[in-house]
């Protein structure tokens, strides 16, 4: 299997997480949005108009641990952060947002998993 980097395994997970999200019927608003402070990989919309801003964490192995536990505190506060920066920004001051996680598994032969856990904080 041809080597992968992580920028490559990383825009794969973002992918996948979008179309998992649109079989959801979220409607994406944005992709890698940057400020300085950092960036927020997926800002969608559920049907129920609420925002949510995804952190997506893939990996090819759970050598160095699951996903998940790549989000500590100082993590969770700057998606919080980056959350209501970009409801300023879109002069969405009010609006229901909600901060989701999904860790994107991908396994030797190519298949994957997803799993997401919506309103995190």
């Amino acid at each position: 299997m041809k080597k992968r980097t992580n920028q490559t395994i990383g825009a794969f997970g973002e992918e996948k997480v979008s179309e998992y999200l649109l079989a959801h019927h979220y409607e994406i608003i944005e992709r890698n949005w940057r400020v300085r402070e950092g960036e927020i990989d997926i800002v969608a919309l559920s049907r129920k108009g609420i925002f949510s801003f995804i952190e997506v964490k893939t990996r090819s192995s759970v050598a160095f641990g699951h996903p998940f536990e790549a989000i500590n505190n100082d993590k969770a506060h700057r998606m919080q952060r980056l959350a209501l920066a970009w409801l300023a920004t879109h002069k969405c001051f009010g609006c229901d947002y909600a901060i989701d996680v999904a860790a994107v598994l991908i396994a030797a032969d190519g298949t994957f998993t997803i799993e997401y856990r919506a309103g995190v904080l």
